[in-house]
C-alpha cells in the first residue's frame, strides 16, 4: 500500500513539472523582422576580407630574387649569397608605378622562393640578403620598401613567401615549422597590417641542399604547416590579408595561361574537387573559395631570363578578358631584371595595356540608355531594389527581382544608334552567387531582336562576367555592332537573382 501511494506521487509530481515545464518553456515562435525586404542569401557567401580581395580584380606578381642571378626558375638552396648583387638598387616604387599604368590595383612580391633565400632581414636564417654580394643587395629591403611605395601610390600589396625551403637543415621538421616558416610570416606580417595578400606556393617538397643533407623532404602540405594557427595569427595582425594556396581562402584557377573556364563558381569543394577543377569551381560547393589565375607577363620563365620579351598587347587584353572577365582575378608577373628594376620595354608595354582597357572598357554607354525590367522587388523601409541601381555605380546598391523569380530581362535602349562590343555585368555576390544561366540579344531598330554572342558560353556571371558580343576573345573588337537595343535575359537562377551592374562599351 505504501509502495503505491509512493510511486502515485511520483507520478503525479512528474506529470505536474512536465505540465509546468511546457507553460515555462514553450515560447511562441516569431518571424525575424526584414524591413529592408532584403533577399535571402544563397549560402555560402565570401567573408569581408575575401569580398576585398575580389574587388581587387587585376595585380601584379614580381618575382624577383636568387633566381633572377642564377639564371633559374627553382634554386637548390646551395647557391651562394653572396650572388644576390644588383647592379642598381632595386625600386619596388618604379615596379608598382608600371603596373598601376596597367590598370592594376595591387601587387605581390616575392621574398623568399624555394631556395630559401630572405630579401629582408630576418632573424631565422643568415641565408638573406645581410650577406648580399654588394651594397645594392645588402641595403635592400623588399617587403619595407615595397610596402611603403604601395601605400604612397594608393595601392594593395602583399608578399609571396615559399613554405618549401630548399637551403634550411630544419624542413621536414617540427622545428622548421616553429622556429623558421611562421617566424618568417609573422615577421612580414610586421611589415604592414594593411596586407591584402599572402602568397603560398603549392610546391612542398622534394630534393635539396636543406643545410648539407642533400637528400629528398616530403611533406603533407595539409598537416605539416598548421595552417589553423597560422590562418588565425596572421588575422589578429592583418585582418584584410587572403591567404592563398595552403591558406585555403582563395584557390589556385588551375592554370597558368592566363584562363578561367567560362563557367566558373566562386564556390567549390577543397580536398574533395580535384585540382583541375579550379577553371571552373563547383556550382553546390560548401565553400566559398573564388579562383585566382596566375600568369606570365613575359615569354619566358616566371623569373627574369636574358632575352626575354614581353606578351604583346592583345594577348594580355585577352587575358584580361578571360580571367577577370569570367569571374576570377588576374595577378600577372612582371619580372624586374638584375638591375632591379622592371626593363624599359616591359613599361612601356604596360603603359599599353592599360591604354587599351581604358579604350575599349572605358566608356559606359548604359549610362545614356533607358533601363527597363521585367520585374522589380518591392522596396524595404531603407533599401530599393529598382533598375537605376545596375548604373548608379555604387557597390552597395543591386537589382532584384521578387522571391520566386528566378528569370527575367534587363533592357536598354537609346534614342540613337550606338557601337557596341561588350557587355560587362556584376552579380551582388555577398548574398551568394546565383545565376545559372544567360543570353544576351540586341536590335538595330529597338524593336526586332536576335540573340548575340553566340559562341559565348553564358551561364555563371558571379563578382564579374565581361562578354565579347562578336563571341572571341581572341579577336575581341572588331568593327562592333550598331544597335538601339540590348537585352540582358536571365534564364535560370537558384533563387531570386541580384545583379549589382550592366555595363555596356
Amino acid at each position: 500500500m505504501n509502495i503505491k501511494k509512493v510511486l502515485f506521487g511520483v507520478t503525479f509530481i512528474m506529470s505536474t513539472m512536465a505540465g509546468h515545464s511546457q507553460s515555462v518553456f514553450q515560447v511562441k515562435q516569431q518571424s525575424l523582422p526584414n524591413p529592408d525586404n532584403e533577399p535571402t542569401a544563397v549560402f555560402p557567401v565570401p567573408s569581408d576580407r575575401q569580398m576585398k580581395w575580389q574587388e581587387t580584380e587585376f595585380y601584379a606578381f614580381f618575382h624577383y630574387g636568387m633566381n633572377t642571378y642564377t639564371n633559374r626558375e627553382w634554386g637548390l638552396g646551395s647557391e651562394d649569397v653572396t650572388l644576390f648583387a644588383p647592379t642598381k638598387k632595386p625600386n619596388p616604387t618604379q615596379w608598382l608605378k608600371a603596373v598601376k599604368a596597367a590598370g592594376m590595383k595591387g601587387g605581390i612580391a616575392v621574398v623568399k622562393h624555394h631556395d630559401g633565400f630572405c630579401l629582408w632581414p630576418t632573424s631565422t636564417t643568415d641565408h638573406s640578403i645581410v650577406n648580399a654580394g654588394n651594397e645594392n643587395g645588402k641595403t635592400t629591403n623588399i617587403p619595407r620598401d615595397f610596402a611603403k611605395a604601395a601605400r604612397s601610390l594608393g595601392m594593395k600589396y602583399g608578399f609571396y613567401v615559399s613554405p618549401w625551403d630548399r637551403n634550411s637543415q630544419y624542413y621536414g621538421t617540427e622545428k622548421y615549422v616553429n622556429d623558421v616558416f611562421l617566424r618568417q610570416c609573422a615577421e612580414l606580417a610586421q611589415y604592414g597590417k594593411d596586407q591584402f595578400e599572402m602568397w603560398f606556393d603549392g610546391a612542398n617538397g622534394g630534393d635539396g641542399y636543406y643545410g648539407g643533407r642533400n637528400t629528398t623532404v616530403n611533406v603533407d602540405r595539409s598537416t605539416y604547416y598548421d595552417i589553423p594557427n597560422l590562418r588565425d595569427s596572421i588575422h589578429k595582425v592583418c585582418p584584410d590579408i587572403i591567404l592563398w594556396g595552403v591558406g585555403a581562402e582563395a584557390r589556385w584557377i588551375g592554370n597558368e595561361a592566363g584562363w578561367a573556364g567560362e563557367t566558373n563558381w566562386l564556390t567549390d569543394e577543397r580536398g574533395y574537387a580535384p585540382e583541375s577543377n579550379g577553371m571552373y569551381g563547383t556550382e553546390d560547393g560548401w565553400q566559398w573559395d573564388p579562383g585566382e589565375s596566375d600568369a606570365k607577363f613575359t615569354d619566358k620563365g616566371w623569373f627574369w631570363h636574358e632575352g626575354e620579351k614581353p606578351l604583346s598587347v592583345e594577348r594580355l587584353f585577352q587575358m584580361y578578358l578571360e580571367t577577370v572577365g569570367r569571374n576570377a582575378t588576374l595577378i600577372l608577373n612582371c619580372p624586374p631584371d638584375k638591375t632591379g628594376l622592371l626593363p624599359d620595354i616591359d613599361v612601356r608595354v604596360l603603359k599599353d595595356m592599360g591604354n587599351m582597357i581604358r579604350t575599349r572598357l572605358g566608356k559606359d554607354l548604359a549610362q545614356k540608355a533607358k533601363v527597363s525590367v521585367s520585374n522589380t522587388r518591392k522596396a524595404g523601409a531603407n533599401r530599393n531594389y529598382a533598375a537605376k541601381n545596375l548604373t548608379d555605380n555604387n557597390k552597395n546598391t543591386y537589382w532584384a527581382t521578387d522571391d520566386g523569380v528566378k528569370q527575367a530581362t534587363i533592357t536598354f535602349n537609346w534614342d540613337k544608334s550606338q557601337t557596341v562590343r561588350y557587355v560587362d555585368m556584376m552579380e551582388y555576390i555577398r548574398k551568394g552567387q546565383r545565376v545559372r544561366k544567360f543570353h544576351i540579344e540586341i536590335s538595330e531598330d529597338g524593336k526586332t531582336w536576335k540573340p548575340i554572342a553566340e559562341k559565348c558560353t553564358t551561364t555563371t556571371i558571379g563578382y564579374k562576367r565581361i562578354i565579347p558580343l562578336n563571341g572571341s576573345t581572341s579577336d575581341s573588337y572588331g568593327k562592333g555592332y550598331q544597335v538601339k537595343g540590348l537585352k540582358v535575359v536571365i534564364d535560370d537562377s537558384k533563387a531570386c537573382p541580384l545583379l549589382h551592374s550592366i555595363k555596356v562599351f
